[in-house]
């Protein structure tokens, strides 16, 4: 996946503060939600993944979805995050909602979603 910036003025760096709440779009431009979090893997010193929200009305009923930060485009132009994913294909993806976020001490839960949507997890299998 390409996952640098596609801009005209170059961005490499960002604070993780600038993208929260960003709106995510797929390639179509349909709306896929903002991004609520990103989950930070200390072992690794990486990102682990975005936590988009998707569904619901004004924060009601939306449904979390774990992003591997592989998925992920950024469009500094228009302040956006592209996803190349279907509305469908994310509406079936395996999610969470707010009051439930699922423990990431087990790296299965981890490889799951990568596996999902067809990335490579970033880590090791024993951390």
């Amino acid at each position: 996946m390409n996952t640098t910036m596609k801009t005209t003025t170059n961005v490499r760096v960002l604070s993780a503060s600038t993208l929260m709440h960003t709106g995510v779009v797929n390639p179509k431009g349909e709306s896929l939600g903002q991004i609520e979090e990103f989950m930070l893997d200390l072992d690794a010193g990486r990102v682990a993944y975005a936590v988009l929200s998707f569904g619901g009305f004004m924060g009601l009923g939306d449904k979390l979805f774990a992003i591997p930060w592989e998925m992920m485009q950024f469009d500094t132009d228009r302040e956006r995050i592209i996803l190349d994913i279907t509305r469908e294909r994310l509406e079936n993806a395996p999610g969470f909602d707010k009051n439930n976020w699922p423990s990431t001490a087990n790296d299965d839960w981890l490889n799951k979603i990568y596996s999902y949507y067809g990335v490579e997890p970033y880590h090791t299998p024993a951390r």
